[in-house]
């Protein structure tokens, strides 16, 4: 799934269907980022950085918590998440 699969969702007048993309969105992001990070430890990168690596790794750990946030929304909201995987 890609950012551009979201949009029906995104747009869409239903806020449930809204949170999902939300949370699709964050999910595809997170797991670019730590892709990433994972080709940068092993040295694949073909770019450098020119951000330090320590805020790459705030990010990451945001961006999981955040996920983490919507997750727990999603369950006393009553959304399910189970038929989208990324």
């Amino acid at each position: 799934m890609e950012l551009k699969d979201t949009i029906s969702l995104m747009t869409s007048a239903d806020y449930k269907e809204r949170f999902i993309a939300e949370y699709l969105q964050v999910k595809i992001r997170y797991n670019k980022l730590l892709n990433m990070l994972m080709k940068w430890d092993k040295g694949e990168l073909d770019f450098k950085p020119s951000v330090p690596r320590m805020y790459y790794n705030k990010q990451i750990v945001s961006m999981n918590d955040y996920i983490k946030v919507l997750e727990d929304r999603a369950k006393i909201e009553k959304i399910d998440l189970s038929k989208y995987t990324i």
